[in-house]
């Protein structure tokens, strides 16, 4: 298991666990990071932060810090 800060260009997984709260975690589950959801690195900014990732058909940019508490395997 790993996060999807830890993630590169062409890396699939599924989402396990997600640690965020509040408002953050309902972002999250809007926009489709729920248990067992597929999701692929698609690419990261030159510094690395934010990241894109395709997730239900939509490519959405995180920040590492948001991207650090999804658990991914």
């Amino acid at each position: 298991m790993t996060t999807l800060n830890d993630m590169r260009p062409g890396d699939k997984a599924t989402v396990k666990l997600l640690l965020s709260a509040g408002s953050m975690r309902r972002r999250l589950l809007d926009i489709g990071l729920y248990e067992n959801s597929k999701i692929e690195c698609v690419g990261k900014s030159p510094a690395g932060d934010p990241s894109a990732f395709l997730i239900c058909g939509a490519v959405i940019a995180l920040r590492s810090e948001d991207a650090k508490d999804v658990i991914v395997c």
